[in-house]
Parts: structure tokens; C-alpha cells; sequence
């Protein structure tokens, strides 16, 4: 385990000194964005989303039966890292009214479809699961 725990924080310095490195010829102006932006990551995942989570995980906990929470909390998951991952594109931002080609897909509907699915998998699952657990 410990060789393991090298190993990926051995990794992680390496792409950071390779970022560093890809920046080296970007202004100052560059630098100071991308050094805010980084901050308020750090900002909203600690002031929002930690403590959303830990909110939502506690009613989860005493509102859902035992035998649900487990595909509560990974359809939960799935759901968040999808949104999070297209969070951009979801606010428009980048986009460029001279380029046709950028944002150009209805990204919002495409959301939209890929959390009704994960909730009908989810209710699916749901449902089979609570057919197994009935006696006879």
C-alpha cells in the first residue's frame, strides 16, 4: 500500500511540474486566472458541494430504507460527476457566437435524457431489488 501511495503521489507531482511547465511561456495574466480559478475549486467544493453532500447523505440515511440507500448513493454519484463534468458546457460558457461550431450540440437535452436514465435505472433497480427481499 505504501509503495502504491508513492507511486500515484509520485505521478500527481509529475503532471503538476508537467502543467507548470506547459505554462511557462503564458502571460502573467494567464497565470493569475488560472491560479484563481483553481482557488475557487478549492472554494466551492469545501463551502458547497462537501457540505451538500454530507446534508444529503444524512436525509438519505433516515428517509430511504436500509436496503435502498446503496442505489440512492451510487446513482447520486454517477449523477453528480456526469453534471459536474459537463457543467461548462451546461452554462454556455465558451462559447463564441462566431464560431458555429462551438457549443453547438443541445447539451442541455442530453443531460436531461442521461439523468432520466440514471433515475429509471435507478427505480429499476429499486424495484427488482425490493422483489428479491419479498418472502415467497
Amino acid at each position: 500500500m505504501k509503495a502504491m501511495r508513492l507511486t500515484v503521489g509520485v505521478l500527481g507531482f509529475a503532471g503538476v511540474v508537467w502543467g507548470v511547465w506547459l505554462m511557462r511561456d503564458d502571460g502573467l495574466d494567464r497565470l493569475v486566472s488560472t491560479g484563481l480559478w483553481l482557488g475557487g475549486v478549492v472554494i466551492v467544493h469545501d463551502a458547497v458541494l462537501a457540505p451538500l453532500v454530507v446534508v444529503l447523505g444524512i436525509v438519505a440515511a433516515r428517509a430511504l430504507p436500509q436496503r435502498h440507500r446503496a442505489v440512492v448513493a451510487v446513482t447520486f454519484l454517477v449523477w453528480g460527476t456526469l453534471t459536474i463534468a459537463v457543467a461548462n458546457v451546461l452554462s454556455g460558457v465558451g462559447g463564441k457566437p462566431d464560431m458555429a461550431s462551438l457549443l453547438n450540440r443541445p447539451y442541455l437535452t442530453a443531460w436531461l435524457v442521461l439523468t432520466a436514465l440514471l433515475l429509471g435505472g435507478a427505480m429499476v433497480t429499486t424495484f427488482v431489488r425490493s422483489r428479491q427481499h419479498q418472502p415467497g
